[in-house]
């Protein structure tokens, strides 16, 4: 079987390659990225191409599947850069994929693409998939829904997956995540259980979790079998304020969610962080996720809890772990995070 994988060096992208070469049914696999690794893995050859304008025929060629990752994060202050590659980036993967004769489509869906839902019960895969209207990130994942739908009505000759995972975290994209989504400001020296007191106890504030590994072993079941759908993947337990206080050692304190977002939007205008106010909202008002279905057709099943994984990220962030693909490595930022000052917070990927 030889597989692509677009967004190859990422977070998700890097534990997919793990899962993958450990399938012997998997005999070649192609990592596809913008920027291409000086790292030698199992069963893998890269190619440098972006999905937003790059020849991919020639790259999809004689694949069995094609398992899309690519997605940017960065820089939230240029949406359309981030609809280019990310909604008609994704368009052009599936189009390419079933002019190249590829068998199979798994694409990397989220819950943020979920329509805003409950938080005292689980929903499954048929819940609304209109995204949070604040939050780029969501309604771009929408889009991306709607785009697959047609997809499919049009491709009924392909086999199309699509994961919908919590958030994910592991240790090795600790310089990722926090150049993403916290910036250079953050001292990592003080992401460390002893010194953060309190964690704030806000309405709705309830999140999944999920470790990568886990994350790319969904992926790969869902490459080497024949299951077809949308899957909810995420661990337990669900994380809320006294979750992560007691993961923390920390006190749940109360807070007005109106309040957390004013200061998320100053800090944000102020460009004191990169992260846009839309992924709070998100966060309150997506659905928790029922992965009844995952388990019982996947065969899919976690190995480390939630709580674990975002210890793991946050200890991963104190000690700056990462990984030696461009997206992961600490270098990626510049010397003190020079580089990420220079090229302005939230401006580029």
């Amino acid at each position: 079987m030889r597989v692509v994988v677009t967004g190859a060096t990422g977070n998700v992208g890097t534990s997919v390659l793990a899962a993958l070469a450990g399938d012997e049914r998997v005999k070649s696999i192609v990592g596809v990225a913008r920027r291409i690794p000086d790292l030698a893995l199992a069963k893998t050859t890269w190619t440098a191409a972006d999905v937003a304008r790059d020849d991919l025929e020639t790259v999809f060629g004689g694949a069995d599947c094609v398992i899309h990752l690519a997605w940017l994060i960065q820089p939230g202050r240029d949406l359309a850069r981030l609809e280019a590659v990310n909604v008609e980036g994704s368009a052009r993967v599936f189009d390419t994929a079933r002019r190249a004769g590829v068998g199979s489509l798994v694409y990397a869906s989220s819950v943020g693409a979920y329509s805003p839902g409950p938080k005292d019960r689980r929903v499954d895969e048929d819940w609304p998939t209109e995204g949070i209207p604040t939050a780029y990130y969501a309604t771009q994942k929408a889009a991306v829904e709607r785009r697959l739908d047609r997809f499919e009505l049009e491709a009924p000759e392909m086999r199309v997956v699509r994961l919908r995972p919590a958030l994910i975290f592991k240790r090795e994209a600790a310089s990722a995540i926090r150049r993403l989504f916290a910036g250079p400001l953050l001292p990592s020296a003080l992401v460390h259980r002893s010194l953060i007191p309190f964690v704030p106890a806000v309405d709705r504030l309830l999140f999944q979790a999920v470790h990568s590994a886990d994350v790319g072993e969904a992926y790969r079941l869902a490459t080497v079998g024949d299951a077809e759908g949308a899957f909810n993947i995420a661990a337990e337990p669900v994380i809320g304020a006294p979750q992560l206080a007691a993961a923390l050692d920390a006190k749940p304190v109360p807070f007005h969610a109106g309040a957390l977002r004013a200061l998320a939007s100053l800090s944000w205008r102020l460009r004191l962080q990169p992260t846009e106010p839309g992924w709070l909202d998100m966060a309150r008002a997506v659905p928790l996720m029922d992965t009844t279905r995952a388990r019982t057709e996947l065969g899919w099943e976690p190995k480390r809890g939630s709580d674990e994984a975002l210890v793991e990220l946050l200890d991963g962030i104190r000690d700056n772990a990462d990984f030696a693909t461009p997206p992961l490595a600490r270098a990626t930022g510049g010397p003190l995070r020079v580089r990420e000052l220079l090229t302005g917070i939230g401006s580029r990927p």
